[in-house]
């Protein structure tokens, strides 16, 4: 049995994709689409809009890749520039707002996947204000600290601390509304 070192072959792909090879780029956007729509899809709420954001951030990235410099995980790089371009695209509609409350509520949501599909999770983020959401999904799931998602939101550090406050109390009052109701409590 021969052992591929995959490692090597992304290098490789990516190497070739640097010299804009088509395949080689095909191969990357193969690989990686499905999660990389999934990220997006997280920030914007339209499948179709998601998927635009989706391939102008691939073009980006196959534009950018002879910076990326093989240090840390090729995937991880390509998701900050989804992130950035969702980001990016969000402020162009001018569909994010902030309230500017610096009021911390130190709220969790506990146990969110044991309690819901994937789908009903998706439709309760997708339900958050903007602002919520794209803080939710930076701090809960990208894992970026508030002074980051400050700064990447041209925000104060203490309306992202609210932010993500408000959207985990959203949450557990729509959580607590779903039990109830699948309990006939409601």
């Amino acid at each position: 049995m021969k052992v591929i070192d995959l490692h090597q072959d992304e290098k490789r792909i990516i190497d070739l994709a640097v010299d804009n090879n088509r395949q080689a780029q095909h191969q990357i956007y193969s690989k990686f689409s499905p999660r990389m729509l999934s990220v997006c899809r997280q920030y914007i709420k339209d499948l179709h809009e998601a998927e635009d954001v989706m391939i102008t951030a691939f073009m980006k990235a196959f534009t950018s890749l002879k910076y990326f410099g093989h240090k840390g995980s090729f995937e991880g790089w390509i998701r900050r520039i989804m992130v950035n371009e969702c980001i990016s695209y969000i402020r162009v509609q001018k569909q994010m707002k902030f309230i500017d409350d610096e009021t911390y509520f130190d709220e969790t949501v506990n146990d969110i996947e044991n309690q819901l599909s994937l789908d009903e999770i998706q439709f309760l983020i997708d339900s958050l204000p903007d602002g919520y959401k794209m803080v939710f999904n930076l701090y809960a799931i990208e894992g970026y600290k508030h002074h980051e998602i400050a700064q990447m939101l041209g925000i104060n550090e203490g309306t992202s601390k609210s932010q993500l406050s408000h959207a985990k109390k959203m949450l557990t009052e729509q959580i607590n509304k779903l039990k109830n109701y699948s309990n006939g409590t409601e």
